[in-house]
């Protein structure tokens, strides 16, 4: 199967999920996970009309996004993978959205890039959903507490919060934690579900989803 009749496919899927979804999925974003594709693989993705992507690294994606931007100034690029401090700048230079702001260390440093660069990017909230020890994101305890000292000690913007559920458990309960979390901590959007889970996501209120391998294949 090409890549186009996949992304077709995955595009496909998104429109049957949403009408078992609860409350409101007039709009669900695919973001198009382009992590460790070369451009060669990314451009006939964007000649078949996709124009969001995700990437997992600041430095991988300045090897590629830059020109691919050059050729398609429309495409909106997001950040789904764990940021450092010290790439806070270069990540709001190139990136559109980001999904992984996860701690005061990192909400501080986005807020200098951004007044630096006189740049607004729109922010997500990691929540580490299974509290697993050796993923990144905010406790659920915290979570709450965290959106609202972003916005009111950093400035930030935050429009919504991102989780990826272990991959050994049910990700009902997890997307279901993140919808409660983001009604009280009063955002509007949910970053949640991949290629594996992406139309269950959807079901519990998924206003993005973030699917790699069903478009581009297996990875190395």
């Amino acid at each position: 199967m090409s890549i186009e009749a996949r992304l077709n496919s995955v595009m496909d899927s998104i429109e049957h999920a949403k009408s078992s979804a609860t409350g409101s999925a007039d709009h669900v974003q695919l973001i198009a996970v382009s992590k460790t594709f070369e451009a060669a693989n990314i451009h006939p993705v964007l000649t078949a009309g996709q124009r969001v992507f995700g990437e997992n690294r600041v430095q991988e994606s300045q090897s590629k996004w830059p020109e691919l931007k050059s050729e398609f100034p429309d495409v909106e690029l997001h950040l789904i993978g764990p940021l450092q401090s010290n790439k806070a700048e270069d990540a709001v230079s190139l990136f559109d959205v980001i999904h992984t702001v996860d701690r005061e260390k990192i909400a501080k440093a986005l807020s200098a890039a951004m007044e630096k660069q006189n740049k607004v990017l729109k922010l997500f909230v990691q929540v580490n959903t299974g509290e697993e020890d050796q993923k990144a994101g905010i406790p659920p305890k915290d979570a709450v507490e965290f959106v609202n000292r972003c916005r009111d000690v950093h400035r930030l913007d935050i429009e919504g919060l991102m989780c990826i559920p272990p991959f050994d458990e049910n990700p009902g309960p997890h997307f279901a934690l993140l919808r409660k979390l983001a009604q009280e901590s009063g955002v509007k959007k949910l970053s949640m579900g991949m290629s594996g889970d992406y139309e269950t996501a959807i079901e519990f209120g998924a206003t993005h989803v973030r699917v790699g391998s069903a478009i581009f294949g297996a990875r190395d």
